[in-house]
């Protein structure tokens, strides 16, 4: 909270002063200059869930299915596809002409291997590889599914539009142990990548595909005609949000994805910027602990953590005092949507009372191991949780150390699963679109597959089994009762701590309209005004 306040203190008079970075400005109608969220550093989006990395999938890779403004799945790479009676074999069929950038033709076979390997890491895909028996090809265009029961749900699995989605990649990097990053960005979407201007920390460069045919409906969310009305893309990395909103104002980029808070009134006075929120079912903020390792493979602590947890000051050291924007929800399902349920569980209930979080501490067997924190210093949206969480901890027993670095080395270090003492962490902060968490289907946030599911690692069979039976769930009341069910056992066990709902503000400046609504800025669709 100190850091936010000596933040606004200095933030007009950067603003003031910053004549904006040395950022070349080629020709406006050729190039479009984006600042994301964050770093790129890592660039398979299957390997990791990041969201940066998922921007970064949307302007290389495509996908078979994709999901419309309204959520429904739409076919993408896909021209059609039809399913046997027993609804146990779907057979896929591809568009014609589909092309990876290097100019050789997708295959069903890329979409096997890249659907095998997607479904290794992402929590939808592992629920639906249960029921996989083997995904083929039927003939270089015919992508087969066999199932060893039907899932009604496939269709939405493969049209997922947020981390991690179900890009597909040629066959022979597809093959790549899920575990391991790829070797090589190759995609068949409307951008491809230009390895050799790649700058980790300052710049990424996409050029248009100029072999990508779109689709012919109209775009609309993650589906449709993905037209690329710029030759060139270029992300400039600015970690600074002073330095990057300056850069807009001087109109060395045009678009910056995540404005500071403080300084939106500044962009929304300036006539040639515009501010608007793109992802409109809002965003979940959440803490994740390490529960392979000590002290949070022990349930009483991570119950003590959660005690300690107060939303408001979360929410209020990332986005101040502007409740129009956030808002406090203690639900592992987004307030707001079907699931979104409060007050199931004690553990995550108000009010927040240090002093219970410090007899339960006391009472857990918390024998005074160190907890690391993994903060990222360039991410303001989710730096100032790791001085939250900190103080509160040590607050009330706990000896914290605050490990502070760029987000690329966050994102690097989150996957390993070692002790502290060999390069391990114990908590990390981060934020996901709402759609990512809508029901036990798609939400990484209240499984419990243990090593093999997402960071933090949560193992519960009881959840696994209500995950399953949701899916098999008969009607939408006993689904109801289920993700209530589910929802809370969650909470209980500390799979995840949610810290609040908000929205992102974007700004651009108007000489770029087309901007679409959807989980994340997507490139199509944009053009110069």
């Amino acid at each position: 909270m100190h850091r936010r306040s000596l933040f606004q203190a200095g933030a007009g008079m950067a603003m003031a002063s910053l004549a904006g970075p040395a950022i070349a400005q080629p020709a406006r109608a050729t190039t479009l200059r984006f600042v994301p969220q964050a770093n790129l550093t890592a660039l398979d989006p299957i390997w990791t869930s990041a969201i940066v990395t998922q921007m970064h999938g949307y302007h290389v890779f495509d996908t078979l299915y994709a999901m419309d403004a309204r959520l429904r799945p739409q076919p993408q790479m896909a021209e059609g596809h039809e399913v046997s009676a027993d609804r146990r074999v779907w057979r896929i069929k591809l568009r014609e002409g589909l092309k990876f950038h290097d100019g050789s033709p997708v295959r069903a076979a890329d979409c096997a291997a890249s659907l095998a390997r997607w479904s290794k890491r992402d929590p939808f895909g592992q629920i639906l590889a249960l029921s996989v028996d083997e995904w083929r090809a039927a003939d270089d265009r015919t992508l087969e599914i066999r199932l060893k029961r039907p899932f009604p749900l496939l269709l939405e699995a493969l049209a997922k539009p947020d981390a991690n989605v179900p890009f597909i990649m040629p066959e022979r990097l597809a093959t790549t142990d899920a575990s391991t990053q790829i070797s090589e960005v190759m995609g068949s979407g409307p951008y491809r990548f230009v390895p050799g201007e790649f700058v980790s920390g300052s710049r990424v460069v996409y050029a248009k595909n100029e072999t990508y045919v779109p689709r012919q409906e109209a775009a609309s969310g993650a589906a449709g005609g993905k037209v690329a009305h710029f030759p060139r893309v270029e992300w400039h990395i600015l970690p600074d949000p002073a330095t990057a909103a300056a850069a807009l104002q001087a109109g060395e980029v045009d678009w910056l994805d995540q404005p500071l808070s403080d300084l939106i009134p500044t962009l929304v006075r300036n006539r040639n910027i515009e501010v608007g929120v793109l992802n409109e079912a809002g965003i979940l903020s959440i803490m994740r602990l390490n529960h392979l390792q000590a002290p949070f493979n022990n349930v009483k602590v991570r119950q003590a953590v959660a005690l300690a947890v107060n939303q408001e000051d979360y929410m209020r050291s990332t986005l101040g005092d502007d409740r129009s924007v956030w808002r406090t929800c203690r639900s592992l399902f987004p307030c707001g949507t079907p699931y979104g349920v409060e007050d199931l569980s004690e553990f995550n209930a108000p009010p927040r009372n240090l002093d219970r979080a410090r007899a339960a501490l006391q009472a857990s067997g918390y024998n005074g191991e160190k907890v690391v924190i993994i903060s990222p210093t360039d991410f303001p949206l989710i730096g100032p949780h790791g001085h939250v969480t900190a103080d509160a901890l040590r607050r009330i027993g706990f000896n914290v150390e605050l490990v502070e670095t760029d987000w690329g080395t966050v994102v690097q270090r989150r996957v390993r699963q070692e002790p502290v003492e060999r390069g391990g962490w114990s908590i990390f902060h981060t934020y996901g679109s709402s759609l990512a968490y809508l029901n036990p289907a798609v939400s990484s946030l209240v499984k419990g597959p243990g090593a093999q599911g997402w960071f933090g690692w949560y193992d519960s069979p009881r959840a696994q089994e209500l995950v399953q039976n949701w899916l098999d769930a008969p009607d939408a009341e006993r689904q109801q009762a289920l993700a209530n069910e589910l929802n809370k056992l969650a909470q209980d066990e500390v799979a995840t701590i949610p810290l609040g709902q908000f929205n992102i503000r974007s700004a651009w400046r108007r000489n770029i309209t087309g901007h679409l609504k959807g989980s994340m800025p997507y490139p199509w669709g944009v053009r110069p005004a």
